[in-house]
């Protein structure tokens, strides 16, 4: 009984650690999902220290992944073996300015040991551009060479950071058009485009002007963001699948129409690449899909429910044999690029209309708020699953993208069907995986040893990575 409660522990902060990322949900302020989330991160690093190390090879979100570093690294003392690879693993996948963002943390916090320097060193060490970084995330550069007490990369960026007025040039074109752009709007278009944004402004520059001159040097989410702006399709083709999701829920209904067969031969495209090699493998596939008025999130997390929903119809349409898909939605609708948040969450009767078409897979993607009836849902699937399925021959999860911050966990339909957290649709398949631990039916050594199979696959990654090609 121990191990199971030690796996239900471990699995309600997986859920926690994909969901929640301490901002404003629908149903609960920033300040009570940062509260829940501290104490979830004590607690499991706590009582399961190895196994909260080993959550940094999950599919979390890079929040929760600075937190574990962040944790680990300010208690040295009870460190196990392994830990400062897994971290700097998981730091090579992380986003830079989050990186960053951990290091000052570190910094505020006075850690600074022997494994922290080291850490910080190896991650500065192994940035292609180290000029590149002391434009774009300057604060961040000079916080973090200085709390190791680390040189710069070269004399130039050392002075760029540090002495920025002895240079009156640089040879470094980065570094150079950062200097001339202050009163040179040519030089504008050889920086990052976060940065020229800015000298942009200051020049007086056009904003289309800017974006058209501005795109060679634009990475495929900067692209994506500014495409409406610049009348164009911009960065659709290859990017994420909630990421576009995002994109295409933003616009009006009147433009997805007009748009209809671009965007939903993007979202179809995302799809096949999320899917890999299981596209097609799942059969039979029913997907009970929430857009209720909920699935709107929040002001800092705006349509992101709805998004993964969205992405998770076109993932489950690939997922499932040829036409053997049905996906419905929690407002009755039948027009996927069209869905707005709306109405209440009647997700028992559509669970009822997906049984009813025999599938080999049920999917439910909701945050759980089961109310026109209230629990119909989760009676739903007790009745089906103890008297009409006992065998089991239809696989069922309910994957939940929103955080309940009161509850420390994500909002579960009933015992009967797994529920795991997710973040981005394309992570559905990974965690349909997660999901069968979330039964209650294996402990904690099947747990242990699907953490310790997905360890040695991100520091076998992360090895690989470093040597190169």
């Amino acid at each position: 009984m121990s191990e199971l409660v030690a796996a239900e522990d471990v699995l309600l902060f997986v859920n926690a650690a994909v969901t929640a990322t301490g901002q404003r949900e629908f149903r609960s302020s920033a300040a009570e999902q940062r509260f829940s989330l501290d104490f979830l991160h004590a607690y499991v690093r706590i009582n399961y220290r190895p196994l909260y190390a080993s959550c940094l090879a999950l599919d979390i979100n890079d929040h929760n992944a600075a937190l574990i570093a962040e944790h680990l690294l300010r208690t040295p003392g009870e460190a196990g073996p392994g830990e400062g690879r897994l971290i700097a693993a998981r730091l090579a996948r992380m986003a830079p300015q989050r990186v960053y963002r951990l290091f000052r943390a570190l910094r505020a916090a006075g850690v600074n040991n022997r494994r922290t320097r080291a850490i910080v060193r190896d991650w500065i060490a192994a940035r292609p551009d180290p000029a590149l970084d002391a434009v774009k995330y300057r604060p961040g550069v000079k916080a973090a060479l200085r709390h190791a007490h680390l040189p710069a990369a070269d004399a130039e960026t050392g002075d760029f950071l540090f002495a920025p007025g002895r240079r009156t040039r640089y040879g470094n074109p980065t570094l150079e058009a950062y200097r001339r752009a202050h009163y040179e709007e040519a030089a504008l278009y050889g920086l990052p485009f976060t940065v020229a944004e800015g000298f942009a402004a200051r020049h007086g520059v056009a904003r289309p002007v800017f974006l058209e001159r501005m795109a060679p040097r634009m990475t495929r989410l900067e692209r994506l963001r500014t495409a409406r702006e610049a009348g164009a399709a911009g960065g659709l083709p290859g990017m994420p699948l909630t990421r576009l999701a995002l994109y295409v829920l933003a616009l009006p209904l009147a433009e997805r129409a007009a748009r209809r067969a671009e965007l939903t031969g993007a979202l179809r495209a995302a799809a096949r690449r999320a899917a890999g090699p299981y596209a097609g493998s799942w059969g039979r596939v029913a997907g009970v899909l929430d857009d209720s008025f909920s699935a709107s999130g929040s002001a800092v997390k705006r349509r992101r429910p709805l998004a993964v929903a969205l992405g998770s119809h076109f993932l489950l349409e690939a997922l499932a044999a040829p036409g053997a898909y049905t996906g419905l939605w929690t407002s009755g609708g039948t027009d996927p690029l069209l869905v707005r948040p709306y109405g209440p969450t009647p997700l028992g009767l559509r669970v009822l209309d997906a049984l009813d078409t025999g599938p080999e897979r049920l999917v439910v993607v909701s945050d759980g708020w089961d109310n026109a009836p209230p629990g119909l849902a989760g009676e739903v699937l007790r009745v089906w699953r103890s008297r009409l399925d006992p065998e089991r021959r239809t696989a069922a999860v309910h994957v939940n993208p929103v955080y309940d911050a009161r509850g420390f966990d994500v909002r579960r339909l009933g015992p009967s069907v797994p529920t795991v957290g997710i973040r981005d649709a394309e992570d559905l398949p990974a965690l349909v995986e997660v999901a069968r631990f979330a039964e209650g039916r294996t402990g904690l050594a099947e747990l242990r040893a699907y953490l310790d199979r997905r360890v040695a696959g991100c520091l076998a990654a992360h090895e690989r990575k470093e040597e190169g090609p």
